[in-house]
């Protein structure tokens, strides 16, 4: 929980939102060619819990500003413009810093990577409760040096790109959010709205968040919990495609023992097509696939009631509990057991 949190009433008559004795600064960061989204969607998560306390008749837990190395108008790629502070000098003393992210941030081409304002995010960092990042702002922390011998995540396009240019970081590409220590980070846009909630949650509470998801129409934890996209997303691709195929082929197939001979032998293929076509559609190896769908329905296992992990493990085709902790370490940097304790 946030140092500067106090929380007067856990239990009010709404089961929702609890009063705080000091509100929240909100700090959202952003810059010419931030994505829209990565800014209004966080900022519209904690809007809809000042709502919901509003509703309550308890005073707002959040105060939300837009900041920027300037102040003023910023315009977004979408070509919408926010109206913006300039970056605050004092005052963040337990506040929330979140830095958008935006187009150019993986190479190096954004305004927000000049060095007056890494800098000023890296003081800053030192000061706020938490500090994180939406999409590519991780790129942002990681030019700070703050996720060096960390994990973090970003969007999964550019996971490879921030691997390689920080290797000191632990890039977890199928994570939604990652809390490590004071530092967050979250996946491809949509995803800063899933941190967002979280972070109501850690101030107000479990109630609290789920009465703004519920305000907000989206789930409070999504369907998979941690990662970024589900096998099921992978799959919108023309089913009568080879990757929409082979999904469906091999959903029904999980819990046997599978491997890319029998895949191909399937489709007729040889495995070096195999591995050509599904690559050239999906950007996925055979095995990643399979990883990802074993992945997928253990998962959804997990989250159902009375469930154990090892029969999770089995029917979801890891075999062992062994292999589904090594899977589920790898891929979501928790435990089976975590993961179901969180979700379930």
């Amino acid at each position: 929980m946030n140092s500067a949190i106090t929380v007067i009433d856990t239990n009010d008559i709404n089961g929702g939102i609890s009063a705080i004795m000091n509100p929240i600064d909100i700090w959202l960061l952003v810059y010419p060619g931030f994505t829209l989204l990565d800014a209004a969607g966080p900022a519209q998560v904690f809007s809809s819990a000042n709502d919901e306390a509003c509703d309550a008749g308890l005073p707002p837990p959040y105060r939300i500003q837009m900041i920027s190395a300037d102040g003023g108008l910023v315009a977004s790629t979408s070509g919408v413009a926010l109206q913006t502070a300039p970056l605050p000098r004092d005052g963040l003393g337990g506040a929330t810093l979140i830095v958008s992210g935006g187009r150019g941030l993986e190479c190096d081409a954004s305004p927000a990577l000049e060095p007056s304002l890494v800098a000023w995010v890296r003081q800053a960092a030192a000061t706020v409760g938490r500090c994180c990042s939406v999409c590519t702002g991780a790129f942002v922390l990681a030019r700070t040096g703050l996720l060096d011998g960390r994990r973090a995540v970003t969007h999964w396009q550019d996971a490879a790109a921030l691997q390689a240019q920080h290797p000191a970081i632990t890039v977890q590409e199928d994570a939604i959010y990652i809390r490590d220590g004071a530092l967050y980070t979250s996946a491809g846009i949509a995803a800063g709205m899933d941190l967002a909630l979280a972070l109501v949650e850690e101030d107000l509470g479990r109630a609290a968040g789920l009465a703004v998801a519920k305000r907000l129409v989206v789930f409070f934890k999504r369907p998979g919990g941690q990662r970024q996209f589900s096998s099921e997303l992978l799959a919108q691709a023309d089913p009568q495609g080879l990757h929409g195929q082979l999904t469906g082929w091999l959903r029904q197939r999980l819990a046997q023992q599978l491997d890319v001979e029998q895949m191909a032998a399937a489709f007729a293929l040889s495995v070096r097509t195999l591995h050509r076509r599904l690559q050239q559609e999906a950007g996925i190896s055979p095995a990643q696939l399979l990883l990802r769908l074993r992945m997928e329905a253990a998962c959804a296992l997990l989250e159902k009631p009375g469930m154990t992990v090892k029969r999770a493990a089995h029917q979801s085709g890891f075999g062992s509990e062994y292999n589904l902790r090594r899977a589920f370490a790898a891929q979501l940097g928790v435990a089976p057991s975590d993961y179901q304790s969180r979700f379930g």
